[in-house]
C-alpha cells in the first residue's frame, strides 16, 4: 500500500498489548499515531515513549464504543492533524462465560468492545477515505469467529459480529481504493488473560498446538499487513491449519471444540 510522507494512523486498544505494540512499530516506521483508548495514563506514558523515541503520537483517552465521542474525535485529527489512511481495530474486552453467568452489562461491555469500537471508528473516518480513494482498516479478530468453543457466548458473539462487520466492509469497498482487512491471532502473551482472571483455563485443548505470540512480533505481522493487505491472514502457521480443518471439516471441528472446551 502507498505511503504518504507522514501518514496518519489511528490504533485503537492502544494502551497495552497488540495495540500499544502496534502503535509504536507503526511511529518507527514513521507513521504518525493517534492513540486511543479509556486509560488515559497508559495512553499519555505510551505517546511520550514514542516522543522519546523520536515518533509521533498523540493520546486520545475515550471509550470508541461511544459513537458521539468518536465522531468528534475524527473532528480533532482532521481538523489538527489531516486525514488518516489507515486505522487499526484491537480493542477488545470480555471474559469467557456462559451466558446464564454474564450479567447484562457484560454483554454490552463486550458488544462495545470489539465490534462497537470498531464500527464506530470507520464511520468516523470512512468518507475522508472514500474521498481520498485509499485507506486500510485492520481488524483484530480472534479464532472465535472461526471455530466457536462452549463458555464464552458473549465474547464470542461479539467477535463473530466484528467478522460480520469486515465482510460487510468488504463488499462495501470494492472498487473505492480502500480496502478492510482482519486479522486473527492465537494466544497472546499480553495482559488479557490477567484482566480476566480463570478465562485462560477455558481455552479448549484443540488450541494446545497453535505456539504463543507476544505483542511485538503480532505487531509485525499487522505491519505486513499494511504494506500488502489481505482481506484475511491467520498467524501463525498452526492456527492457520485450524482455520483450514474448520473450512473443510467444519462439523468434526466444532465437535473436537466443544469436547476439549469447557463443561458446564
Amino acid at each position: 500500500m502507498g505511503r504518504d510522507k507522514n501518514p496518519i494512523a489511528v490504533v485503537t486498544g492502544a494502551s497495552s498489548g497488540i495495540g500499544a505494540a502496534t502503535a509504536k512499530a507503526l511511529a518507527r516506521e514513521g507513521w504518525r499515531v493517534v492513540l486511543v483508548a479509556r486509560r488515559a495514563e497508559r495512553l499519555e506514558e505510551l505517546a511520550a515513549s514514542i516522543a522519546e523515541a523520536g515518533g509521533e503520537a498523540r493520546a486520545e483517552a475515550l471509550d470508541a464504543a461511544d459513537g458521539t465521542a468518536v465522531m468528534a474525535l475524527a473532528e480533532r485529527i482532521r481538523t489538527e492533524w489531516g486525514v488518516p489512511s489507515l486505522l487499526v481495530n484491537s480493542a477488545g474486552a470480555g471474559t469467557w462465560r456462559f451466558l446464564e453467568e454474564t450479567s447484562v452489562g457484560e454483554v454490552v461491555e463486550m458488544m462495545g468492545a470489539p465490534y462497537l469500537a470498531a464500527a464506530n471508528t470507520c464511520r468516523a473516518f470512512m468518507e475522508d477515505m472514500l474521498a481520498a480513494r485509499k485507506g486500510l482498516f485492520i481488524h483484530v479478530g480472534s479464532p472465535a469467529s472461526v471455530v466457536p468453543w462452549p463458555g464464552a457466548t458473549a465474547y464470542i458473539g461479539s467477535r463473530w459480529a466484528l467478522r460480520g462487520l469486515h465482510e460487510a466492509l468488504c463488499q462495501d469497498l470494492r472498487g473505492t481504493g480502500v480496502h478492510s482487512s482482519l486479522v486473527y491471532f492465537g494466544e497472546v502473551s499480553s495482559e488479557y488473560f490477567e484482566a480476566n482472571p480463570g478465562t485462560h483455563e477455558h481455552i479448549p485443548r484443540l488450541a494446545a498446538p497453535i505456539p504463543v505470540s507476544t505483542p511485538e512480533r503480532c505487531a509485525e505481522v499487522l505491519l505486513g499487513v499494511v504494506r500488502r493487505p489481505r482481506r484475511v491472514v491467520f498467524y501463525p502457521f498452526a492456527l492457520r491449519l485450524m482455520a483450514w480443518c474448520a473450512a473443510i471439516a467444519p462439523a468434526p471441528t466444532r465437535w473436537l471444540a466443544a469436547r476439549t472446551g469447557r463443561r458446564h
